[in-house]
């Protein structure tokens, strides 16, 4: 069975689309089919994966709008085998205002991914928001039968965070009752600072066995990857941040949803 899993968190900033290529990469380097499809105006796990996005390149928009399907705007990521994504355009900061309109328009992305899975077969689906609770948002998280929750080891780090977890459980209630936090994994972590320490203890009091056990360190190779148009697996394999992500994808791997 296909595992969804949203990556959101509405504080921008805290590692969501490195996190999400990152872990995408992981997963296909020991095997896993995994698509990722960027959620995010800005495109940025678009940029990360080398995948073409320049306006009018159709992608995740188009599929929004009804005008082509997913599967016809698949594009496999040059570097890594069994790494397909779907582009995000500048296109796509209008579907906010565009899908208001729209019937069942939080359930669009969710539609066109069960057409897809009719024809194709991915282990993971990787869904990366943008930093905001908007209508995109709210598609990744009705689409996602689980929440991979990306929070950086740094000051007001769990500021906001009560409100999407209040989101979370409206969505469950209201329009999607599978949905659940599966995980939680620490990013940003500075070793040197008593601050992240505070804040990682902080959130696996709140959370417990639903933080990964790894956390993912500042590094300095994760932030350049993306430059190169590539995650930090194929930048600098040996780099700590791509250990820790490799180690993060593999204990995600494990962990089972309760739905």
């Amino acid at each position: 069975m296909t595992r969804i899993i949203t990556i959101a968190n509405q504080k921008g900033g805290v590692g969501k689309t490195t996190t999400t290529v990152n872990i995408a990469a992981a997963m296909a380097q020991v095997g896993k089919k995994v698509l990722v499809i960027d959620m995010d105006p800005q495109g940025n796990a678009t940029t990360a994966l080398g995948i073409e996005h320049t306006e009018g390149t159709p992608g995740i928009y188009e599929v929004l709008m009804g005008e082509t399907l997913l599967a016809q705007v698949i594009s496999p990521c040059s570097d890594i085998t069994n790494l397909y994504g779907v582009a995000a355009t500048i296109d796509l900061a209008g579907a906010e205002v565009e899908l208001v309109s729209t019937p069942h328009r939080e359930h669009r992305l969710r539609e066109e991914i069960e057409k897809l899975q009719q024809s194709h077969n991915f282990d993971y689906i990787f869904l990366d928001c943008p930093p905001s609770l908007g209508l995109l948002t709210l598609n990744g998280l009705v689409a996602a039968r689980e929440v991979l929750l990306p929070i950086q080891c740094e000051y007001y780090a769990l500021e906001g965070l009560s409100q999407l977890l209040k989101t979370v459980d409206m969505i469950k209630e209201h329009l999607n009752p599978e949905l659940e936090v599966t995980a939680i994994i620490l990013t940003m972590y500075d070793g040197r600072t008593r601050l992240a320490s505070q804040v990682a203890d902080e959130v696996r009091s709140h959370f417990g066995a639903r933080v990964l056990n790894t956390i993912i360190p500042r590094n300095v190779r994760v932030s350049e990857a993306p430059s190169y148009g590539q995650t930090v697996l194929t930048y600098d394999p040996n780099s700590s941040g791509a250990i820790s992500y490799r180690e993060a994808a593999a204990q995600l791997d494990i962990i089972q949803p309760h739905n």
